[in-house]
């Protein structure tokens, strides 16, 4: 009898993650045969006479080391914003991340009207190479000379999952983990301008520093958005973020969103794997 093991890959871990989670009903692919050769998972036969899979021992400890791996891969930054991606996902909305969104913004907001406090506003982000979604070069908006394009990259957005556009309530989320980071995002009023016209809410979510405090207060945001404080078991909300009526998205927009996709179900933080 050969003893050949099949070597696992990330696809092998996603198929057991699924089989873990569901009734174990087999696909009857090549996939599946790997696992059962190397152990990973097993066949039972029902009373019916009915086949399903079954995560062996050796299963468990190999979803229990993968999901160790990618846990300690993670940035700080990079797991709040999965965090706060599946929690949108748990309240019955799309997520997407790392997005590139065009946005319209006044010409003197973008070059640098003086501020009470003397910062001068900087760019909103630079162009990543999403901006090829958008197959004009002109950085005029139509029909608005005193407006020009920026590139708005939220962490998190994420929309209700609705068939009615205007039920949509797009929702952005600004993730902060580090104390210098806040205080530099917070000189920053056509980044927070961006934000706003792409969405009905804008919400910062603080994380917290080695001691367990609140990398901010929430009387440091602007009035103008919401404050979460996170902690890795859960988000709290220290002030609600004011909502205002959004009708429709604009057609580069949704391009975006489609060509993105959104995070999916499986992207939960206890089964990070």
């Amino acid at each position: 009898m050969s003893s050949f093991v099949p070597t696992l890959t990330r696809r092998h871990h996603q198929r057991l993650r699924e089989i873990y989670r569901s009734a174990g009903w087999p696909r009857q692919d090549l996939v599946e045969v790997e696992l059962l050769a190397a152990g990973q998972v097993e066949r039972r036969l029902s009373d019916q006479g009915h086949e399903t899979l079954r995560v062996t021992d050796a299963g468990i400890e190999t979803l229990a080391r993968v999901f160790a791996s990618n846990k300690a891969a993670r940035s700080p930054h990079e797991a709040l914003v999965e965090q706060v991606a599946v929690a949108m996902g748990r309240a019955g909305r799309l997520a997407w991340r790392g997005l590139a969104l065009r946005v319209p913004l006044p010409r003197t907001l973008l070059q640098g009207s003086p501020l009470d406090d003397g910062v001068l506003p900087a760019v909103v982000a630079e162009p990543p190479a999403q901006l090829s979604a958008f197959d004009d070069d002109t950085d005029t908006v139509p029909g608005q000379p005193d407006h020009a394009w920026c590139m708005a990259c939220p962490d998190v957005f994420s929309i209700r999952r609705s068939s009615v556009e205007a039920y949509l309530e797009p929702v952005v989320h600004e993730i902060k983990v580090s104390r210098a980071d806040l205080l530099g995002d917070l000189k920053k009023p056509a980044k927070r301008a961006a934000y706003l016209g792409l969405a009905s809410a804008c919400w910062y979510v603080l994380g917290h520093d080695a001691r367990g405090r609140p990398i901010g207060d929430p009387d440091e945001i602007p009035p103008e958005c919401g404050v979460m404080l996170a902690t890795p078991e859960q988000l709290t909300i220290a002030r609600e973020a004011p909502r205002r009526a959004l009708e429709r998205l604009p057609f580069h927009v949704w391009m975006a969103l489609a060509q993105a996709g959104p995070v999916q179900r499986e992207d939960r933080l206890q089964a990070g794997f």
